[in-house]
């Protein structure tokens, strides 16, 4: 692992101390004044914006760094739980899940007592009569959240504002601003809180009991197993999150600084502080700390003017064990982010994403699919880092499948992320070479050789963490070893790096084909070779022989394994590339075509039903007859299927670039469009969910699909030995002007890439080296 190296907090204070001299100093540059980093003009794509009228369906906006993460509360003001990459509760019986570490984005407010009693503001139900002129925004080129609205208790108004980023400049930081203009004159409170999570109750022993007990268990404690509007997901009851043990906590009402130590339960130590900003020039009447067992807060009693402005900060410093360092260097990182000020640590990290964005999606004449491209790239640069060796979980850093590392990891998230940051799909491919040492544990301990990538991977270890009630489904969807070693060739072959595949890609590729090698069975009666006893990838089929998909990849690895031999001059087994050769890919019809599976299985499979789509994706990119491509997208998609048919965001892409490949503009058209007409966007934020009814938000597997479908399906482009080649003609929807790929990155040299018509309306694709 390489993770952010002890040495970080020094750094961080080294340029906390620089962007505290220029502040006062009023000096230009990143780091002087928010003002200065902001846009020229506002790009309605980046900016989504939640209402009164959207209160009812808030799916919360995704605010991360990479490293820690958090969502949004409505009021903008109310505390959440707080996530750090890869810190993972271990309770035993239990499979691995993110711990929740103690949220940090609370700042309660209040007018003062009334003859009723003293009210808080974020204790007031969300109601018009006392909250009025609501708006949220989510600015996506600058990762910021802003709230605003007039909060009314009893005859008192109060105009409030928050700015809330979690910084991509320093990444151990992050920062809320509250800032209230009062309608009288008076004395008010405020509270300024890291929240305390209780144990996490009930828990179930996933990784001990079976199906049947875990719904017999859920069901006597009256847990969910729906749904429920708008936000909640179907699998709450077993996607609970982890927890963190408080160790030491305290905090001085003086310097307004609060401060942590904890552990995850059986994990890693983190530690967390926060420092606290009051009004330039005001004076507290009172101020005192409070501590509970759930709650470490400090409490401010201010004079205020009627119709002032009064601002006030929370900077908050988070680290765990292995990146940062204890509850007292946090407490001087915050202390310098303070001294640096507000709107210094804003202009950098505005200044950072702006340098994120270079590399962007352009779509002229949709905005509808403009805005959706600036959500999912968003998505996907604030879940992701660099220089490190830790993988995406499908559902970022939330607790969506328990934050583990699926195939997803490596052939959805990955291939979006390489030509547009590959700094920052480097650790994705990293994460396997880290942890391959108990992949051949794994494999070893069911008498083979080589690597068994585990279905369900902790992001940390790297050890198999399948829910029981899946164990079956784990031990046989074994495609995902086939997909890691597509993951390391895709990055070969966008950087051309020798020495990184001798070093650091070959090591994993070759215990892949080691393991495929000793995995499939020898049929002489037929001269070919099978894979027996797995999991589809449609998923209903398990325990079968021959899964296409599972096949195609499995032999693509064989073959990339052979193929990086050579260009290492390293042994190779010569079973690999006959293997591949001869490996069994189900095929029928007059006109053949790809079966999903063996055709001894038997199913009702309809139309669509399949995975034959994927044989298309742009990772696997199977070569294949233009007959045949073409008879496998008529069988997978005959006339009448359409998007409203796939029932899940990972269906989209691929049956679009699958529509690309034989030059269908329409289906692939129709295809991206279910993006949008299939439920799978939630306002107000465009949170991309897995599927239309289940919740399970923050897919970042379905943003990676669809940043695909326009990296690779409407531009035709696929990475070769020969780098990024135009293997199929483009395509462009007729709604659209043009698409244009910025700041694309392939072997140390960028492009913008730009597909449109021409005067007689054909379509081209041009790139233009920068």
């Amino acid at each position: 692992m390489r993770p952010r190296p002890e040495g970080a907090h020094r750094r961080d204070r080294l340029w906390l101390a620089r962007a505290a001299a220029a502040a006062l100093l009023g000096l230009g540059g990143a780091v002087a004044t928010a003002k200065a980093a902001a846009p020229a003009a506002e790009d309605p794509s980046f900016v989504l914006t939640a209402t009164a009228r959207d209160l009812d369906r808030y799916f919360p906006a995704y605010l991360a760094n990479g490293y820690q993460s958090t969502l949004s509360t409505p009021r903008g003001t109310q505390g959440t739980p707080a996530y750090l990459v890869a810190f993972m509760d271990y309770t035993p019986e239990d499979m691995s899940r993110p711990a929740a570490v103690p949220g940090w984005t609370e700042i309660d407010y209040s007018t003062g007592p009334t003859p009723t009693g003293q009210v808080w503001m974020n204790r007031v139900p969300l109601a018009g009569r006392q909250f009025r002129d609501y708006r949220q925004t989510l600015d996506l080129r600058e990762a910021t959240l802003t709230t605003g609205y007039v909060y009314r208790d009893g005859r008192r108004s109060t105009a409030i504002e928050v700015t809330t980023f979690i910084d991509e400049a320093q990444p151990h930081l992050a920062a809320t601003r509250l800032a209230i203009t009062p309608d009288f004159d008076g004395v008010v409170q405020l509270r300024f809180s890291l929240n305390l999570w209780a144990p996490a109750a009930p828990r179930l022993a996933l990784a001990r009991i079976s199906g049947e007990e875990m719904d017999e268990q859920i069901a006597a404690q009256l847990q969910p197993t729906e749904a429920s509007p708008p936000a909640t997901s179907d699998r709450i009851a077993t996607w609970y999150r982890g927890d963190t043990q408080v160790l030491v906590a305290d905090g001085d009402a003086d310097s307004l600084a609060l401060w942590l130590d904890g552990r995850a339960a059986h994990g890693l130590g983190m530690a967390e502080a926060v420092a606290v900003s009051l009004p330039a020039g005001a004076v507290p009447s009172a101020r005192r700390l409070l501590r509970s067992p759930y709650l470490l807060a400090l409490e401010v009693s201010l004079p205020v003017r009627r119709h002032q402005r009064y601002e006030f900060t929370k900077y908050a410093a988070l680290s765990r064990e292995g990146w940062g360092g204890d509850a007292a260097a946090d407490r001087e990182l915050a202390l310098q982010a303070r001294e640096a000020g507000f709107e210094g640590l804003l202009a950098a990290h505005r200044a950072a994403w702006r340098a994120l964005w270079r590399s962007d999606i352009e779509i002229e004449g949709d905005l509808r699919a403009q805005r959706a491209a600036r959500s999912e790239l968003y998505a996907l640069y604030a879940s992701s880092t660099a220089d490190t060796a830790w993988p995406l979980g499908a559902c970022a850093l939330t607790l969506g499948y328990a934050g583990h590392a699926f195939w997803d990891n490596d052939l959805w998230i990955f291939p979006a992320l390489l030509p547009l940051h590959p700094e920052r799909a480097r650790p994705l491919v990293a994460f396997r070479e880290r942890t391959l040492a108990p992949a051949q544990a794994r494999a070893a301990e069911r008498h083979l050789v080589g690597a068994m990538f585990p279905w369900e991977s902790d992001p940390q270890n790297g050890t198999e963490q399948t829910p029981h009630p899946a164990y079956v489904l784990g031990e046989r969807e074994i495609h995902v070893t086939a997909d890691v070693a597509l993951a390391q060739w895709q990055y070969f072959l966008a950087s051309g790096d020798l020495g990184w595949l001798r070093e650091h890609g070959w090591p994993v590729i070759r215990e892949v084909a080691r393991f495929w090698a000793s995995r499939v069975s020898l049929d002489p009666d037929r001269h070919r070779y099978d894979i027996l006893h797995v999991a589809s990838v449609w998923e209903a089929f398990n325990d079968i022989p021959n899964d296409t998909y599972t096949n195609a990849a499995a032999a693509r690895a064989l073959q990339i394994a052979a193929r990086a031999a050579a260009l290492l001059h390293e042994p190779a087994d010569p079973r690999w590339s006959d293997i591949a050769s001869h490996l069994y890919l189900p095929t029928a019809g007059p006109e053949p075509h790809h079966l999903t599976f063996d055709p001894l299985v038997a199913t009702d499979e309809g139309p669509g039903g399949g995975s034959t789509s994927l044989l298309s994706f742009p990772s696997l990119d199977l070569a294949m007859d233009p007959r045949m491509r073409l008879a496998d997208y008529r069988s997978a998609l005959p006339h009448g299927v359409t998007a409203g048919d796939a029932g899940n965001s990972m269906g989209y892409a691929p049956n679009s670039i699958a529509a690309v490949t034989v030059g269908d503009a329409e289906g692939a058209r129709a295809w991206f469009d279910g993006n949008f007409t299939g439920g799978t966007l939630k306002p107000p934020f465009n949170v991309r969910t897995e599927t239309a009814t289940n919740n399970t938000g923050y897919f970042l597997t379905g943003s990676g699909a669809f940043v695909q479908n326009l990296l690779y399906g409407f531009t035709g482009l696929r990475l070769r030995e020969e780098g990024l080649v135009e293997a199929f003609p483009p395509l462009l929807p007729p709604a659209w002007k043009r698409l244009t790929l910025r700041g694309i990155e392939v072997r140390g040299r960028r492009y913008d890439i730009t597909v449109a018509r021409d005067a007689a309306g054909r379509t081209h694709l041009t790139r233009t080296p920068l």
